[in-house]
């Protein structure tokens, strides 16, 4: 039974109405999503241990962490002030900490295949909504920046310090960034991120193919010169033995049309999200942090694709 506090929560809440995040929690099935996190603390295994806390409740709060850009201390202190993150999180009572929070994201980066099972899944459900891919998809990279530190931009690109062991330094046009890269896939139909990879800042974009049979696949520049498992259509770049004639600047204005959706996940990501810097210190951190961000993006575009009767 509530308690009168709680009691008085939910209806405050009620009054505010359906925001966009009181809305995510009912656009997927979470049980499957709670089998699999609950396999992290398998005491048969050198896992052992379990959560002071509901694995769905912790997942649900990493998910505000990045759709609203928190630190582990901010949303400790915001979920237990604001009405709409204690409904999206269910009137927990208490709520975990912040060293908890912690814990819960490092096991995930640890253990290993939770992560993409997590991801498997969301994107097992999309389909059975009726949002399969259907006529392609989009490949992109944005970097993710980190804090460099006092680290200088070392020759190799590397900067390993205590702010970041993995991140790297690398030049766009004539700006320098220090961290990763987030390499996503979306889907032309729907707007949905399919496929994520994250790597350190230096590696090209077309180190990275997100790409499968069978399935078109459109790129920018960037990838140009490399081939891509799916029906590929990238940009054709500019070279000095061979400039661009007529038909590829035809080819070239068609694919930046079609792609230019592609920016939108990294828009959302970053501007609305305010997820496009990070804190933690190698690869397999900052993954897990962009897994999470990803699936908040999707939960994010379902709304929109619920508002206009898509879904």
């Amino acid at each position: 039974m509530d308690s009168f506090a709680t009691w008085v929560l939910r209806g405050l809440s009620e009054k505010q109405g359906k925001s966009r995040l009181s809305q995510i929690s009912d656009l997927i099935d979470w049980s499957p999503i709670r089998r699999i996190l609950d396999e992290m603390y398998d005491n048969k295994s050198e896992k052992g241990g379990r959560p002071n806390c509901d694995v769905i409740l912790m997942f649900k709060i990493l998910i505000l962490q990045q759709w609203y850009g928190l630190s582990d201390l901010e949303v400790e202190r915001q979920m237990a002030d604001r009405i709409s993150f204690m409904s999206f999180l269910g009137f927990p009572n208490p709520f975990p900490d912040s060293r908890t929070i912690w814990l819960f994201r490092e096991r995930m980066a640890k253990t290993g295949k939770e992560d993409e099972a997590v991801w498997g899944e969301l994107q097992k459900q999309l389909d059975a909504m009726g949002l399969k891919v259907k006529h392609g998809t989009i490949q992109d990279a944005t970097f993710i920046e980190a804090d460099p530190g006092k680290s200088k931009k070392a020759f190799d690109g590397s900067a390993k310090t205590r702010h970041s062991r993995d991140g790297t330094w690398t030049k766009k046009g004539k700006k320098s960034y220090f961290g990763y890269k987030l390499h996503q896939k979306s889907d032309i139909d729907y707007g949905l991120i399919r496929e994520i990879e994250t790597t350190t800042a230096k590696l090209h974009d077309s180190q990275v193919d997100l790409s499968i049979e069978g399935e078109v696949v459109i790129r920018d520049r960037g990838y140009f010169g490399v081939p891509a498992r799916g029906d590929d259509f990238t940009m054709v770049r500019r070279t000095t033995d061979a400039p661009l004639g007529e038909l590829d600047k035809e080819r070239n204005k068609l694919i930046s049309k079609l792609r230019s959706p592609g920016e939108r996940p990294h828009a959302v990501i970053k501007r609305v999200f305010g997820a496009g810097r990070v804190l933690v210190t190698t690869v397999r951190r900052v993954h897990i942090k962009m897994m999470v961000t990803a699936f908040a993006f999707n939960l994010y575009q379902l709304c929109t694709l619920k508002n206009a009767k898509i879904i």
